[in-house]
């Protein structure tokens, strides 16, 4: 098993609406996200003090091949057109990985 944390900013003005999409997450992206592996997907916000506010993602991934299914969850149908809803709300770090939508972080320590 694989941990993954990533972060990426949040518009303030879309704040509201990215939390009622994630309190009723659509049945497919939840069933594809499954599908491909991770589990104990959450994502916190947090206000910082620079001003601007933060997504942090934290998620564990099972499969064996994190690429593939990355691959497969982005040419699901129904995962491109929610992301096609949340992108605009995002506000990806200038310092991402290029290709990267959101910016991954280091673990830098767990505790099982």
């Amino acid at each position: 098993m694989q941990r993954f944390g990533s972060v990426i900013g949040l518009r303030e003005e879309a704040i509201p609406e990215y939390r009622r999409l994630h309190a009723a997450v659509w049945p497919g992206v939840l069933a594809m996200i499954k599908q491909c592996h991770i589990r104990n997907y959450s994502i916190y916000l947090r206000r910082m003090p620079d001003g601007q506010h933060y997504l942090f993602s934290y998620y564990e991934y099972t499969g064996d091949d994190h690429a593939a299914d990355m691959a497969k969850m982005a040419a699901d149908p129904t995962t491109r057109e929610w992301w096609k809803i949340c992108e605009p709300m995002q506000q990806p770090l200038a310092d991402r990985p290029a290709g990267a939508w959101w910016a991954p972080g280091e673990e830098v320590f767990h505790q099982d």
